[in-house]
């Protein structure tokens, strides 16, 4: 899949021109074109090309119309539909020549978690609970037009066309969980929401990537429950006719915060398992003071410093336990922790269950 960015005078009529000229030429470099978005707001298209290479899509838009893609990436079929609903043109309109599609690529992503380690913690994955919960979601995700692209026993990975219908589903099923969930269990049962905008290609390697990744650090990290990026609410607010967000039951992130958020995350990506990594070497990572840092993480994830890594840290050990990709002793000293006492204790305190109970009674 490839990305042109536009100029301003370009319209859908004369992109589906310049596809045209691709599909006639398209047999000299062993290219198909499948199908294209166009959308006309931000001047953006984006091509799916069955070809041998990139520089054979580099060639031929070259050869057929002089319009080189800005990125070019591999994607799956399966995942294109999943994420934007077709790999084909969509059906000619009646007595026209040309098929002009103006079709934006442009997507809301959701990502829904309920507390994982809480589930891997059941000795019955498939429990009144659990169904209760997926047959709640794909209801919701039915009636708003959500698409699922992924999902597992606690996670959903869901693109819509309408920022609406996103915004008012996320609402619905945080209600629908609150109502399904036992009154005993509910201090365990966490359910948590990232909204946020993106489009197929930007320059990273896989579809949809920076739009995930962001959703992901969004759904993961910040402690509120059901979390927008600024531009979800600016969309919202515009389709709507300036109906405001309520604050109190989402929290909205502004530019500083999605800025702090990914520059945290991709450093802590790289060296979350380092013992001696601290909070000096992430203030100066960051450029931030101590204070400064502390004062955002406290905001953003209602944890100190030192208390984000521990935690992200046994969060890592957990997903490596599950996985079982050593004992104990190793996956402790691989999550960035100098004694394996300390990381049983903190594990304990943390999930309420000794790493070798919860290795002998779930892991399978």
């Amino acid at each position: 899949m490839d990305r042109h960015d536009l100029p301003e005078d370009v319209s859908a009529e004369h992109v589906a021109k310049i596809h045209q000229e691709d599909l006639k030429i398209q047999h000299e470099f062993g290219c198909q074109g499948l199908t294209y978005w166009f959308d006309d707001n931000r001047k953006t298209a984006f091509c799916l090309i069955k070809a041998p290479n990139k520089k054979a899509i580099q060639i031929m838009h070259d050869k057929a119309h002089g319009g080189t893609p800005n990125s070019i990436i591999e994607v799956d079929e399966s995942i294109v539909e999943s994420f934007l609903g077709r790999i084909e043109d969509p059906e000619k309109s009646q007595n026209t020549d040309l098929n002009i599609i103006n079709d934006p690529a442009f997507r809301v992503i959701m990502l829904i978690e309920s507390s994982n380690f809480l589930n891997r913690l059941e000795a019955n994955q498939y429990g009144i609970f659990t169904q209760k919960f997926h047959s709640s979601i794909i209801k919701s995700l039915k009636h708003f037009n959500g698409r699922i692209v992924k999902q597992n026993n606690y996670s959903y990975l869901v693109s819509f066309k309408s920022v609406t219908n996103a915004i008012v589903c996320a609402l619905k099923i945080q209600s629908n969980f609150k109502y399904i969930t036992p009154k005993f269990d509910s201090p365990n049962r966490k359910l948590k929401i990232g909204l946020c905008t993106g489009v197929p290609v930007t320059g990273k390697p896989n579809i949809f990537e920076e739009a995930v990744s962001l959703t992901t650090h969004m759904c993961e990290i910040i402690k509120d429950e059901i979390v927008i990026s600024s531009e979800v609410k600016a969309l919202y607010e515009s389709e709507n006719r300036n109906t405001f967000i309520n604050k109190s039951h989402i929290r909205t992130l502004n530019p500083s915060e999605e800025k702090f958020l990914i520059q945290l995350m991709v450093f802590i990506e790289t060296v979350w398992n380092d013992s001696n990594f601290n909070v000096e070497a992430l203030s100066k990572a960051l450029g931030y003071s101590k204070s400064q840092i502390y004062r955002k993480l406290i905001s953003l994830t209602g944890k100190s410093a030192n208390n984000f890594i521990r935690d992200f840290r046994l969060h890592r050990a957990l997903n490596s336990l599950y996985n079982q990709t050593g004992n104990i002793s190793e996956i402790a000293f691989e999550s960035g922790f100098n004694s394996a006492a300390y990381f049983t204790k903190c594990f304990h305190d943390k999930f309420g269950i000794l790493p070798s109970r919860y290795t002998q009674q779930h892991v399978i």
